[in-house]
């Protein structure tokens, strides 16, 4: 099962995702906000899928916010 972009885009508009603390600690020193990662999200190209993560698949998404190259995964 993959992840498409639409279906993350609606969890972003539905305001249903959850950053985990390790997340959020490396936002935290690489300065970057969950503005950020809205825009990455929103913006974004997914560039690599892993249909095999557990306990979900994931993706990784790559664009610029605010100037600045972001993965977001």
């Amino acid at each position: 099962m993959s992840v498409s972009h639409d279906k993350l885009k609606h969890f972003l508009a539905e305001d249903a995702f959850i950053v985990s603390n390790h997340a959020r600690s490396r936002m935290f020193q690489r300065n970057i906000s969950t503005e950020n990662i809205q825009d990455v999200i929103l913006q974004g190209q997914i560039i690599e899928e892993y249909p095999e993560d557990e306990p979900c698949p994931s993706v990784l998404i790559f664009a610029y916010s605010e100037g600045r190259p972001l993965h977001v995964w």
